[in-house]
């Protein structure tokens, strides 16, 4: 097997795993971006967006899961990783990406009003890599499905009414 199309089986394997974290916050009414962290083919992190739950806007997918990777490593450098998460970073999360000096961010679906292409295509560390549109459909779709469940246009997970 070619070298590229084993990265992407394994990419794609990797957001599946992403997806499963984004689908519990969204079963907990958070908005539904979830994360890994690997390091050498290994899974060491796996965060949701708990934004709602901790009352913290900073408690996005992505820093959860860094945080816990550098305690799994006992190193605020994460060198030898990967991240992937279901939606592009925002500024604020692909600044800690690059401070952490991740070499590699793979990604679903972009965000063309938040992401951090748009407002700071620089902030990661200069060497890191990037890879987008990993099973982006399947990304989209999940944020889309719980967006009109809030909006009110289809049942959302959570149907009582409380947020």
């Amino acid at each position: 097997m070619e070298k590229t199309e084993q990265q992407r089986k394994e990419d794609e394997q990797m957001m599946r795993r992403a997806l499963d974290e984004a689908r519990i916050a969204m079963a907990k009414d958070e908005i539904p971006i979830g994360a890994i962290i690997t390091c050498k083919g290994r899974i060491i992190a796996r965060a949701y967006n708990l934004t709602e739950t901790l009352c913290d806007v900073t408690a996005h997918a992505e820093m959860q899961a860094i945080t816990m990777a550098a305690n799994a490593l006992g190193g605020k450098y994460l060198t030898d990783c990967t991240l992937y998460v279901t939606v592009e970073p925002c500024p604020m999360c692909a600044g800690a990406i690059g401070w952490a000096q991740i070499p590699r961010v793979v990604y679903g679906a972009p965000d063309p009003k938040r992401g951090y292409r748009e407002y700071a295509p620089r902030v990661m560390h200069p060497k890191a890599t990037v890879t987008s549109g990993i099973l982006e459909d399947e990304c989209r779709e999940l944020m889309q499905e719980f967006f009109r469940g809030k909006r009110g246009l289809t049942p959302s997970p959570k149907s009582d009414g409380q947020r």
